[in-house]
């Protein structure tokens, strides 16, 4: 019988599940491998060697060896554990919700660089940084959509060429941004926005992917590039995401004015 192959690659978690007796099935997100599925044997157990690396979000330098189908884990030293994320459960459950939105749109074999650095990214944005995370979220959100090639057109109106679009709205469904009155029969679904989320949409969009959370918005403005961006990310991948229900049920009820 054949000696396995070993590989060394580093991947974050992105998601675990427990099977029988003590180990788990991952789904890492690599670098150069992109989606792949590791089982961990006895990563339940108290003495697991790679116990802290075989858990949700933990970024982490993983050799792994092949049989038939399946990768396996023999060994695993952490990177970075997100601790601001750890103690935090609105914060973890973002994280989560960022973890359940990039495996929707990545594929196994496929080397996915720039989704892994932007997904770290956005977990050290909210863990370390603690920008706020409605920002974050309205940001990663469309970023992501825009590297699995789903960019938004927001130069102008669509239909009638104006650079800086009257009364503003995003149409999520075919992902272009037009005047209010412009387009209205051909518009499926589109969310308000205005002059100051629509300048942070062109940010997010066409600026400096380091500089991707460098921005301020007001409290409505940044009410309405969320609302966007969740809507255009839920409309363009047709689906939703129960991550997403649990981190909007952490969220304050807003109470009626008096």
């Amino acid at each position: 019988m054949p000696a396995p192959l070993y590989t060394v690659t580093r991947g974050i978690v992105l998601r675990e599940t427990e099977t029988k007796e003590s180990d788990k099935i991952l789904t890492l997100l690599t670098q150069d491998r992109g989606k792949v599925a590791v089982i961990a044997r006895g990563a339940r157990r108290k003495g697991c060697k790679f116990a802290a690396c075989a858990q949700s979000l933990a970024y982490s330098e993983w050799t792994l060896y092949q049989k038939g189908d399946w990768y396996y884990a023999n060994e695993g030293s952490t990177i970075e554990l997100f601790d601001g994320l750890r103690n935090d459960l609105e914060a973890m459950a973002l994280g989560f919700y960022f973890a359940e939105l990039t495996e929707s749109v990545t594929t196994e074999g496929t080397p996915a660089e720039e989704l892994l650095r932007h997904l770290l990214n956005g977990l050290y944005a909210v863990s370390a940084l603690h920008k706020p995370p409605a920002l974050v979220k309205a940001a990663f959100e469309l970023k992501l959509l825009c590297l699995t090639g789903y960019e938004p057109l927001a130069d102008g109106c669509a239909y009638c060429g104006c650079p800086e679009p009257e009364q503003p709205l995003l149409d999520v469904v075919q992902g272009v941004v037009r005047c209010r009155t412009c387009g209205v029969k051909e518009s499926a679904l589109s969310m308000p926005l205005c002059q100051d989320s629509l300048a942070a949409l062109r940010h997010i969009i066409y600026g400096d992917p380091k500089r991707l959370y460098a921005f301020k918005l007001g409290q409505d403005a940044l009410g309405r590039l969320s609302g966007a961006a969740e809507a255009f990310a839920a409309a363009q991948l047709e689906r939703g995401f129960r991550t997403l229900d649990f981190y909007k049920s952490l969220q304050p009820v807003e109470m009626p004015p008096k």
